[in-house]
């Protein structure tokens, strides 16, 4: 099976993958570059970093891309700086804005005012045809397979068909693709492109701690939990002592507030319950997780990704 480029506006991808944009820095300029350098889309995850930060994540991950692919950045809606993160990455000309955890009308905005292609994340078909008459360039369909904040509780193959049907502008199927047999099923419904990102959390430049990739290894099946998330949405999470303490109520409260989010229960802080676990506190910390994660055994070098993908791809 021979994949299409994938255009988004006026910037195509030689190969249409697109590594998900995992926070709290999982996904920063090393794997953003180096899948991007290999003709994907590659995104920093913006959602917790300052804006210098931010800047020199999106250079690096260019540098590191040597002209190849595309660099974007994820970003959540629902962070307090949202407009400053997407106007920074604009004014530092990434080829892609991805957004998700909330939908906004004012990043389309700043897409038009700096001619950076907006690619919201949505999971209803409403909500998709209101992001192509808004201006998207493409959006991504997430499915309740998906790791971390969820949308839905429908699965992308469900989903997928629905909103194919409702607009004419790319549509990236996200939610538990981890082999490229995976990847070809959601193809064959239809999608431009896959977004990936259990595979690549799972990677060798992926900036996650060794012990958090080792919970991503020993993890089974019947670890993958949905918690929720002080968003205001459901995660899904790998099972560990901080998401069991979540599940029955008595999760750790946080002892001060950065007031990093527009809207934020406060019944424990998922920035740095987050942070911990990608620093490698697998016990304190938030462990975000595909419902596939699972079943990855091995963590990879992102080029010996694309090559098992691209081999999978081709004997079908």
């Amino acid at each position: 099976m021979n994949l299409p480029v994938l255009k988004i506006g006026n910037k195509t991808a030689a190969v249409p993958i697109v590594q998900g944009g995992m926070a709290i820095r999982l996904s920063t300029a090393r794997l953003a570059g180096t899948v991007a350098k290999e003709g994907g889309v590659g995104l920093v995850a913006a959602s917790g970093l300052p804006f210098d930060q931010l800047r020199k994540e999106i250079r690096l991950a260019r540098k590191i891309s040597e002209g190849n692919g595309l660099i974007g950045i994820n970003v959540m809606v629902a962070a307090k700086a949202f407009k400053g993160l997407i106007t920074t990455a604009a004014q530092e000309k990434v080829d892609l804005i991805v957004a998700g955890a909330g939908f906004s009308r004012d990043m389309f905005a700043v897409g038009k005012e700096y001619n950076v292609p907006i690619v919201p994340i949505v999971s209803y078909a409403k909500l998709a045809k209101i992001s192509e008459r808004l201006g998207a360039s493409a959006i991504v369909v997430e499915g309740t397979e998906a790791g971390g904040h969820l949308g839905t509780q429908r699965s992308i193959k469900d989903i997928l068909p629905e909103i194919l049907s409702v607009v004419n502008i790319p549509v990236i199927a996200a939610g538990g693709a981890i082999t490229g047999s995976d990847v070809a099923d959601l193809y064959k419904l239809g999608a431009s492109g896959v977004q990936m990102g259990s595979r690549f959390a799972a990677s060798e430049e992926s900036n996650g701690s060794p012990f958090l990739k080792e919970v991503y290894l020993k993890m089974t099946k019947d670890d993958v939990v949905q918690i929720d998330s002080p968003v205001g949405l459901k995660g899904r999470a790998v099972l560990t002592p901080f998401s069991k303490s979540i599940l029955e109520g008595h999760p750790m409260k946080p002892v001060g507030c950065d007031g990093c989010l527009k809207h934020c229960s406060r019944k424990f802080c998922i920035i740095r319950a987050l942070t911990r676990a990608q620093q490698g506190d697998v016990e304190t910390g938030l462990v975000f997780t595909g419902a596939n994660m699972w079943k990855i055994k091995e963590i990879l070098p992102v080029h010996e990704i694309f090559r098992r993908l691209k081999a999978e791809l081709a004997q079908i």
